[in-house]
């Protein structure tokens, strides 16, 4: 766990290939199944410390969580009513996952969900329930994008913890397969009139880009980008962003993409790893924000205390505890 794997797009494509199509089932069933939030922050998934997980949903008077466990290679359902059930992760079909899920749902009691069944985000969208390719699945190379995952989610999280503005949970898009955290100014982006992904509709990246933001994520490549790498953009982009200077040395702006790229590889073999992509976090979002003249002071100030905040918790703790 010390160690970031490699991960070489090449070694395990078709594993990721499955796990994208997999990922897109049980992602729709949380979209479908939660409260529109805003951006679309209903949809995704959250990073565990054994793969990903929808969180908690609601089903009538019931709720459920369903759980890719990539370390024992399972997928789990479990319910408020105490209900659990489960799936071995191997080598099978699409359509096989998608019939085998939406079983342990209607064995455990639930309503059933309805979702679309076209992925998202692919060029080759086949229906869920026709996509009969055996696709293999290499549990080590799945354990290894858990791993990565897991090391990514907590840098991501300590980098979230040093905003006070809005800011999105590190989430997991299942439609474009990435790991991602954005940051907000504070103020209305103008109307989005950029590209669609495939099998998305226009209003989709409307309510994703309604507000002006810095995002970065981690992304373990597809067959025209063949490597995994970290990401970082502004929407919109201020002007002079692709001529900033940004760390670490392995970063750079690709023009084509409209946004800063650092390689998984640079990250993983780097003296210190953890630092090596905080800087690169940093680096981004502070010339991201400071071309965009975003009020960085209301944003990221805390009020100064010189106390130890430990004491300041145990002292809270004990208030709690005498109101109670």
């Amino acid at each position: 766990m010390n160690e970031w794997p490699p991960l070489a797009y090449d070694e395990w494509k078709e594993t990721l290939d499955a796990i994208h199509m997999w990922t897109q089932i049980v992602g729709k069933i949380r979209l479908t199944t939660t409260p529109l939030l805003n951006h679309w922050w209903n949809s995704t998934l959250a990073v565990t410390p054994r793969g990903l997980s929808t969180g908690t949903m609601p089903n009538g008077d019931d709720a459920f969580q369903i759980d890719f466990d990539f370390i024992g290679h399972e997928l789990t359902i479990v319910t408020s009513r105490g209900g659990r059930a489960a799936i071995p992760l191997g080598s099978m079909s699409v359509a096989q996952f998608y019939r085998k899920v939406f079983e342990l749902i209607t064995g455990l009691g639930l309503a059933t969900p309805e979702i679309t069944l076209v992925p998202n985000e692919v060029a080759k969208a086949v229906p869920f329930p026709e996509d009969v390719a055996v696709r293999p699945y290499d549990r080590d190379q799945a354990r290894r994008f858990a791993t990565t995952l897991l090391k990514t989610d907590l840098v991501f999280e300590r980098f979230r913890a040093g905003f006070l503005g809005k800011a999105s949970p590190v989430q997991f898009f299942w439609g474009s397969f990435d790991l991602a955290a954005a940051r907000f100014s504070g103020r209305r982006a103008p109307a989005y009139a950029g590209g669609t992904p495939p099998n998305v509709h226009v209003h989709v990246m409307h309510e994703a880009y309604s507000h002006e933001l810095t995002s970065a994520g981690f992304w373990p490549g597809n067959a025209d980008v063949p490597r995994a790498e970290y990401y970082a953009y502004a929407m919109p982009a201020p002007d002079g962003l692709a001529d900033a200077v940004i760390q670490p040395e392995a970063a750079e702006w690709n023009a084509a993409r409209g946004e800063f790229l650092l390689p998984y590889d640079a990250v993983r073999t780097s003296p210190d790893p953890e630092a090596a992509l905080m800087a690169f976090l940093t680096s981004t979002y502070g010339v991201a924000a400071d071309l965009g003249r975003w009020d960085r002071a209301l944003l990221e100030d805390r009020v100064p205390c010189s106390c130890d905040p430990v004491p300041v918790v145990r002292a809270f703790r004990r208030t709690r505890l005498r109101a109670g």
